[in-house]
């Protein structure tokens, strides 16, 4: 019965000990294959290294050439996956300097993956040796002996492993400091993103304004054209009447145009800023002086953002100033093109209006400055700082 119950209280517990056994086996050998493959990989390490170094000897003198560019990405990728490393969007231009820059590295790790295997080997031959009673460099097994010898080996092994892990992570940190986009180069270009982007939309305005002042142009306008021809065939009729159609006719074409023109101007893709200025003068009801000095057209979205600042300044100046004279000036200062327009009224313009805050919009789309100065009895100073430098053309 004693007998009976003790294989029965037993039993239940060799299963947990056979599973305790066999996990335990089973982390022995993932740490082997992880050392063994820490060795391989260090190993591997050096004889790329002198690979590297002779490729980076060689290409040096050719590193703009594409063929050169693409050999040194491929060695480096094939670094990384030995590293099991990703980086994605690493630096091109830094490959052959990593390559160069790995190169003692890999050798000192070579330098301590051959103690390692002397190391091994030494053990091994001694361990033959004194097994089978035979003395290992005149020296014959004894305690002491045998415990020094013991110590000194787990220490140097212990050194040579930390030596080992040490290559692998210094090696890794140099692709990560020499391969990994710079945090903040990766900010610039994500700047730079979002400034083009910004840009295409401004474009995609601009665009939109040409289509609808083509639509206005080549349709509406040419029937008001055409009812005013009508009109005017006609007037012998009832005068009295058919000169007031053609009258109203004439002043809707009119109208129309002005229309057209405040939604794109037409003639500043064909003639310029200057030009386009010149029309906005033109048709003021106001004295309109304008000074435009540019070495150089600006970039299209540029040119067509100076051209509504100045235009609807012009516009806010005579319905809301009292102004009798404006004057436009758009110079080049640096990179960046300057609008200044400036009348004599009354002041006490509302920066945050309608008009004005969509200049403001606009202006911060191409990162460019837009103040507004009209302290009340005037005059009023609106002016507005455009970066062209590497800005996209609106297309």
């Amino acid at each position: 019965m004693t007998e009976r119950l003790i294989d029965v209280m037993g039993t239940p517990g060799a299963p947990r000990a056979g599973m305790r056994s066999a996990a335990g086996g089973a982390r022995l050998v993932g740490a082997a294959a992880r050392g063994l493959r820490l060795v391989g990989a260090v190993a591997a390490g050096a004889v790329t290294a002198l690979a590297g170094l002779l490729f980076v000897l060689v290409a040096t003198p050719f590193a703009d050439r594409p063929a050169v560019r693409s050999a040194a990405a491929r060695l480096t990728g094939l670094e990384l996956r030995r590293l099991r490393l990703e980086l994605p969007g690493r630096d091109a231009e830094g490959e052959l300097r990593y390559l160069a820059a790995r190169t003692p590295v890999g050798l000192l790790g070579g330098i301590v993956v051959l103690l390692l295997v002397i190391g091994v080997g030494l053990a091994v031959t001694l361990a033959s040796s004194w097994g089978r009673g035979e003395a290992f460099d005149g020296m014959l097994p004894t305690p002491p002996l045998v415990a020094y010898i013991g110590l000194s080996g787990f220490v140097l092994l212990f050194l040579d492993v930390c030596g080992l892990v040490g290559v692998e992570a210094l090696e890794r940190r140099l692709a990560v400091r020499l391969l990994a986009p710079d945090p903040t180069e990766a900010l610039r270009r994500r700047i730079d993103e979002l400034t083009v982007s910004r840009a295409g939309v401004v474009a995609a305005v601009d665009a939109e304004r040409r289509r609808i002042e083509r639509d206005l142009h080549d349709g509406v306008q040419q029937r008001l054209v055409a009812l005013s021809m009508l009109a005017g065939r006609a007037r012998r009729g009832r005068p009295e009447l058919l000169g007031q159609l053609h009258e109203q006719a004439q002043q809707a074409l009119v109208e129309l145009r002005e229309v057209a023109w405040r939604v794109y101007p037409s003639g500043l893709d064909a003639h310029g800023l200057a030009e386009a200025l010149a029309g906005v003068a033109e048709r003021a009801s106001v004295a309109v002086k304008v000074t435009c000095e540019l070495p150089e057209r600006p970039p299209a979205a540029v040119e067509a953002a100076a051209y509504f600042v100045a235009g609807e300044a012009v516009t806010n100046a005579v319905k809301h100033s009292g102004a009798t004279l404006v004057a436009i000036e758009v110079r080049q200062e640096g990179a960046a093109v300057v609008v200044r327009v400036e009348d004599d009224g009354t002041g006490g313009a509302d920066a945050a209006g309608g008009g004005l805050t969509g200049l403001a919009q606009r202006v911060a789309a191409l990162d460019g400055r837009f103040t507004v100065t009209s302290p009340p009895g005037g005059p009023t100073v609106i002016e507005a700082e455009l970066p062209c430098a590497s800005r996209p053309s609106a297309a």
